[in-house]
């Protein structure tokens, strides 16, 4: 490897750049260590796990600015089995799926592969953009994804109209998990707005969270009622339930719930998902901007309007080895901001959570004008 030394002084403080798991605040982990010993390996039924559940729920339901009648539900295992639990829960019969990149087609796939299910329309376009949903009176469920990590594309989300403009019947299923956080949506657009916690919202993994209209609560009943089988894991109207009372079906992992409701409460003190999603702009304004002007380097996604705010991806010229990079960025304390594996480009993704300062990118940028200067 070669031996560049980044010099301190232009080095960010914090050189996790991660798409997740993101960083972790010192200010959470340090409330952690100050009031975690009554909390951290304590019954998950009780008070003091049911209050830090009860934060979560009540802050993001500020936070989202969600209608009073929508509900904040929270299980075990992230949004990989957010898409199982969907597949059993909320499609009736046939779904259509937006796929522009990795994460986007898992739960196309899953769709795909339920035998009680007919196969999914799958509206798919080239890494680095978007496709539309259409309205289509067959199916009763659409999969949209808000931001897709593995390549940095984000799309605004719209419930899908048919050619009069009437909007269509089917639920709206919004995987924002990159996204929660760090870009604004209108909850109306959708039914439910499911993430997982180790991206904007600064927290370990293990968790997903849904925000879930009247329409979707009253589908899972539908379902349930219709008695298809639904693994117990998977059941969201178990979910719902114990959600309700401040609790999950299963032990959670309490370390990441505590991180949670601290990143939850600074958000909320701080202004709400305008500020969060105010930060992730400016920092996306100085990435992007930096990539346009550099003689090396250029946004991987070609509208600027597509460009996540979130997860930047940036293509360097042939003459430039990305991975050398990285590698070289890694050896300063400089972490993570290796492209997606499977995208096979190269180039650097790097995170722009809310909870990383925008100077931090541009002392990034610095970073890695130092490190290309001093590649042969």
């Amino acid at each position: 490897m070669t031996d560049v030394v980044i010099p301190k002084e232009i080095r960010p403080y914090d050189g996790r750049f991660g798409a997740g798991p993101s960083r972790v605040r010192a200010a959470s982990l340090q409330s952690l260590l100050d009031g975690g010993i009554s909390f951290v390996g304590t019954s998950h039924r009780q008070a003091p796990v049911k209050n830090v559940v009860r934060r979560v729920r009540e802050g993001l339901s500020s936070f989202l600015d969600l209608p009073a009648d929508y509900e904040i539900v929270l299980g075990n295992g992230g949004a990989t089995a957010f898409w199982d639990i969907a597949t059993f829960c909320l499609i009736s019969e046939k779904s259509q799926h937006l796929v522009f990149g990795e994460f986007s087609s898992k739960f196309a796939q899953a769709a795909e592969q339920a035998p009680f299910l007919a196969s999914p329309i799958v509206i798919e376009s080239e890494m680095g953009t978007h496709p539309d949903a259409r309205a289509d009176s067959s199916v009763d469920a659409y999969a949209l994804t808000q931001n897709e990590t593995s390549t940095g594309v984000q799309m605004e989300l719209h419930r899908p109209r048919h050619e009069d403009g009437t909007i269509a019947s089917g639920l709206v299923l919004a995987d924002a998990t990159s996204a929660a956080g760090g870009i604004r949506f209108d909850p109306t657009e959708t039914d439910v707005y499911y993430f997982a916690p180790q991206k904007s919202f600064g927290s370990d993994g293990g968790l997903w969270i849904a925000a879930m209209s009247p329409a979707a609560i009253d589908r899972t009943e539908s379902i349930r009622k219709s008695r298809r089988f639904v693994p117990a894991i998977l059941d969201l109207h178990i979910a719902l339930e114990n959600s309700r009372l401040d609790q999950t079906y299963n032990t959670p992992a309490l370390v990441t719930l505590f991180l949670l409701a601290e990143q939850i409460d600074w958000f909320n003190a701080e202004g709400g998902l305008e500020w969060s999603a105010s930060r992730s702009d400016r920092s996306a304004e100085l990435l992007y901007g930096w990539a346009e002007q550099s003689s090396v380097a250029t946004p991987f996604v070609a509208k600027p309007d597509e460009r996540s705010h979130v997860i930047g991806t940036i293509d360097f010229d042939e003459g430039v080895d990305a991975a050398e990079v990285a590698k070289v960025l890694r050896q300063n304390g400089i972490v993570d901001t290796e492209p997606y594996r499977k995208l096979g480009r190269n180039q650097l993704r790097i995170a722009m959570f809310p909870g990383i300062e925008p100077a931090e990118i541009s002392a990034l940028t610095t970073c890695i004008d130092y490190v290309i200067e001093r590649l042969d």
